[in-house]
């Protein structure tokens, strides 16, 4: 098992990956977040859900050669049947695992209907429209 800091080699760390047609580049650093996104102009032709979902499966892509340079570091540098190596590869494949969930939920827009709160009140009759006007 030849020795090395393997912090130092996974910091260093980064993969590419470009798309079928080329349109789409994706770089990811050595913890796997996108730190480079190219769009050629080809682009253009495409519609909003095909590019995204093209941008998608080339960061997977690039997130998969990541995976590949990351299992040859941990086996040159600490092994990978060690405890350390076992636990850096284990984070790897867990983070590869989870879903992409969008940082905050989507909630639905709020409709408003003008409804009279009183049973006599007619709704958009003037400024005190849906209000009785002697509770002031």
């Amino acid at each position: 098992m030849p020795g090395g800091n393997l912090a130092d080699r996974l910091a260093a760390l980064s993969a590419s990956a470009t798309g079928d047609d080329g349109a789409v580049t994706v770089t990811v650093a050595g913890s796997g977040v996108v730190t480079g996104l190219r769009l050629d102009d080809a682009v253009r032709r495409l519609t909003g859900e095909t590019l995204s979902a093209e941008i998608m499966r080339t960061m997977r892509r690039a997130q998969a050669a990541l995976a590949e340079q990351v299992t040859a570091a941990v086996d040159e540098t600490v092994g990978a049947g060690t405890e350390t190596g076992r636990a850096v590869l284990g984070t790897l494949t867990g983070r590869a695992s989870q879903p992409v969930e969008p940082a905050m939920p989507v909630m639905p827009f709020p409709t408003f209907q003008n409804v009279p709160t009183l049973p006599h009140q007619s709704p958009g009759n003037g400024w005190e429209s849906g209000r009785d006007s002697r509770a002031r």
